[in-house]
């Protein structure tokens, strides 16, 4: 039998709606934001509730009878009598089991929903393609309910929509692990898949070596993780599979490494033919020479200008054959004096060309030929070649921020010319979806970004025409508020994790109620508030520790 906790409450100042309405309850009887409640409707149904607020009220007139009757501010004082009080409740409507939505009558009875009750209420009886998201935990004690919740992955990752994004500041959030879990559902779902649809995985890892080892599993993981993994989420406890990594390359490989992780490590994953090397070698990569300028501002295109007179083989360029001539050649067209070439592009603007390729094009990975044997290669051949179910890591987390905008945008580039249809692969080869995980996203999308970024552009179409292509963008940022509308006004589904008081005053959190804005600045890491296009209200969720291997500080 449900628990009645209250009865519903209308006044004349405070009228019921059909979005919302109050109820009163004792002040003992704990209850949260987000808990579930059900009300006794006309027609012998039920409306179903979200808290959203809770309130104390006495019958006090004001503060000041209140220090009055302390004995004008006796704090040691027992009172004879204890004033009059109760908790009043707000909640907003989200469904009624006969979809009868006129507002609820004033003094109808308030209850605690029972598990099937808080499914139907929140949208998640019914799920269709479900993919594990976390779990819910609702009520205390006895009255305990924990219950799983799953996405609609047609909403998550295409056709219906697509896109996730992922928000919180950083250290306490825990944006990775989460973006992680949903990555190791989808692999697992999809590896039981008996049908055409298959995914792939393009994972850029940009902090430390967080996601250096992600096949390898987490011996830290508790009993009481493995038992949310396995009995409540239904999904296994290995770590992520068919892994391959993508490290820079370095010249002197026995004495340095252009990665944060153990060289060791990564040894032993060449040596397993589970990691390479990657290099761009000029020919070939010459045509994404824009990338280097993505975080500079070009009102007027001169850098552009430039890229194009090179590409096109003016001016001598086409006699270039490597990253070191190619620096030669412009160092030529720096120095006072100098004729021919483009007339419009002024020597201070080849100086300036010069000081931001010259940085990067001296790193190693900017090279001469690949060495197959030594498992080098590009990453437009390991993208072009990249299976279903695969995961490719492509570590960037010590490259300097405009190296890792060229890797980046080359990879972005390389994805959509194979879905494209630009590389010979027969179409059914190719994974039908490919998600690209981004950490960071502020580097590229943020509102800062110079709008003539080649980058910025591609995001953009990503967010915008990526579903139907099968691209699937999965980002991660600090404040959500600085990426640009475009890119997180097309995600279907919106992840926050703990955020600060400003970040929650700005437009972007204006749809959320109060209560819920301040829950943000103290959710704590495995907890998350998801907005989902099949969830009735945001939800607050919970999800267990990565499955896979974690290295201190990480």
């Amino acid at each position: 039998m449900s628990k009645i906790i209250g009865k519903v409450a209308a006044t004349e100042k405070a009228p019921i709606t059909i979005d919302e309405f109050y109820f009163w309850t004792a002040k003992e009887r704990i209850l949260n934001p987000f808990d579930v409640i059900k009300v006794e409707h006309i027609e012998k149904s039920i409306t179903f509730g979200v808290v959203e607020e809770i309130s104390h009220i006495t019958d006090s007139a004001s503060y000041l009878s209140n220090f009055i009757s302390s004995d004008f501010g006796d704090v040691d004082l027992s009172p004879n009598m204890n004033r009059i009080g109760m908790n009043y409740v707000k909640a907003k409507v989200v469904g009624n089991s006969k979809n009868i939505y006129t507002p609820v009558l004033d003094s109808s009875k308030v209850s605690l929903a029972d598990q099937n009750e808080v499914l139907q209420a929140l949208g998640l009886d019914k799920i269709q393609n479900p993919m594990p998201c976390g779990y819910i935990e609702m009520y205390r004690d006895d009255d305990k309910i924990v219950l799983p919740v799953n996405f609609n992955s047609k909403f998550l990752i295409g056709p219906e929509g697509a896109h996730l994004n992922i928000s919180g500041i950083s250290g306490l959030a825990a944006k990775t692990s989460y973006s992680m879990f949903l990555l190791k559902a989808i692999q697992e779902q999809y590896k039981n898949f008996k049908t055409d649809d298959s995914v792939a995985f393009v994972i850029f890892n940009v902090k430390g070596r967080d996601l250096l080892a992600i096949d390898e599993p987490n011996k830290e993981l508790t009993e009481k993780d493995k038992k949310v993994y396995e009995e409540m989420l239904k999904l296994s406890t290995k770590p992520f599979e068919n892994v391959k990594y993508f490290y820079p390359y370095a010249e002197y490989t026995e004495s340095k490494t252009h990665s944060y992780g153990d060289k060791n490590d990564i040894d032993a994953q060449i040596d397993n033919q589970k990691a390479f090397r990657y290099k761009f070698i000029f020919d070939e990569d010459k045509e994404n020479l824009e990338l280097l300028f993505a975080n500079v501002e070009d009102g007027s295109g001169t850098m552009e200008s430039i890229v194009n007179f090179i590409v096109n083989g003016h001016g001598g360029f086409n006699e270039v054959g490597s990253w070191t001539e190619l620096r030669n050649k412009v160092d030529e067209y720096t120095k006072a004096g100098r004729t021919g070439g483009d007339k419009e592009i002024t020597i201070q603007s080849w100086r300036k060309f010069k000081r931001i390729i010259n940085k990067s094009l001296a790193h190693d990975i900017f090279s001469k030929r690949t060495v197959p044997e030594k498992n080098e290669t590009r990453l437009k051949e390991a993208i072009t070649n990249i299976q279903k179910n695969e995961i490719q890591v492509i570590d960037i987390a010590k490259l300097d921020q405009d190296t890792q905008a060229f890797v980046f945008g080359d990879v972005i580039r390389a994805i959509y010319d194979l879905k494209l249809g630009q590389e010979v692969r027969e179409e059914k080869e190719i994974p039908s979806k490919i998600i690209i995980f981004i950490d960071e996203l502020n580097k590229y999308a943020s509102k800062d970004v110079p709008k003539s970024s080649p980058i910025l552009k591609q995001i953009l179409d990503i967010s915008e025409r990526g579903r139907s292509l099968g691209i699937i963008l999965f980002s991660v940022e600090q404040f959500k508020s600085a990426i640009h509308d475009r890119v997180k006004g097309n995600c279907a589904t919106h992840a926050y994790g703990r955020t600060n008081a400003i970040e929650i005053s700005k437009f972007d959190y204006k749809f959320i109620p109060p209560v819920y804005k301040n829950m943000m600045t103290r959710l704590t890491p495995g907890e998350y508030i998801l907005e989902h296009p099949v969830f009735r209200s945001l939800l607050n969720i919970k999800f267990p520790r990565p499955l896979y291997k974690q290295f201190p500080n990480g």
